[in-house]
């Protein structure tokens, strides 16, 4: 409360040239990541970040997962009232692929696009300037079954039409976007350490139970085809969406 009450008495100060922001990933902030819940209620699907959480849930200070976090699900109007009250210009949140999209490709969930359409509004209608994250670690589980997710050069299309769906939807509000939310963690602690999604190692570099990976070569494998589906992300929305932004 104190940063907070600071912020509230002196953003007049600091506020020249800045922008004053919070952010949250939708795993942390968004609630409902349990599984059986994201099916049920939302008609979601299953997501790494999700399954990897529930793997090491029982190991020590990583026993605490994404089932409830802040449960900015159902509290979102509430957070965003106290982010006005706070003086705060902008936030910056991630969009789930497996909400929006649940098998990774193809038909779109309509109630995670209502969703998402309520966050976005809702933030606009406090004078509060919408940032989009297309990806936070959160890739369905099914592309990854399928073919290896990261791994393989496959994802570059299928980030990339999902990346077009979060620019149709929302990009008539949202003007400020981020491609991949911290990449070189992706990489570190999903291909080295084995830690984070999808859990991949090898010994002597990971952390956890190495039963698959490469950690010699599998993170630059990763990072280069992160690098590509950024760029044709960028591409298209430069080509098909930036339009949009000039209001």
């Amino acid at each position: 409360m104190f940063a907070v009450d600071s912020l509230a008495q002196d953003k007049e100060v600091i506020r020249i040239g800045t922008t004053i922001a919070v952010s949250a990933s939708y795993y942390n902030y968004g609630s409902m990541s349990r599984i059986g819940a994201m099916v049920e209620i939302e008609r979601s699907g299953p997501c790494g970040l999700c399954l990897i959480a529930y793997k090491f849930r029982n190991t020590g200070d990583d026993s605490v997962n994404g089932d409830v976090a802040a449960d900015g699900y159902h509290k979102y109007k509430e957070d965003i009232k106290l982010m006005k009250e706070t003086g705060l210009d902008s936030y910056r949140f991630s969009i789930s692929w497996s909400r929006l999209i649940p098998k990774g490709r193809g038909e779109i969930n309509p109630k995670g696009v209502g969703y998402y359409n309520n966050l976005i509004n809702e933030l606009l209608d406090h004078g509060i300037q919408p940032h989009a994250t297309i990806f936070q670690y959160d890739l369905p589980q099914i592309l990854e079954d399928e073919y290896g997710g990261w791994l393989s050069p496959q994802i570059i299309g299928d980030f990339t039409a999902y990346a077009d769906v979060c620019f149709r939807e929302f990009g008539d509000r949202v003007t400020n976007w981020t491609t991949l939310n911290e990449p070189n963690a992706l990489v570190s602690v999903g291909y080295d350490a084995g830690i984070g999604p999808p859990g991949r190692c090898s010994k002597p570099f990971g952390f956890a139970d190495c039963s698959c990976g490469d950690s010699v070569n599998e993170p630059y494998v990763v990072a280069h085809n992160c690098l590509l589906a950024h760029t044709s992300a960028v591409s298209l929305y430069r080509r098909k969406y930036q339009v949009l932004s000039f209001r």
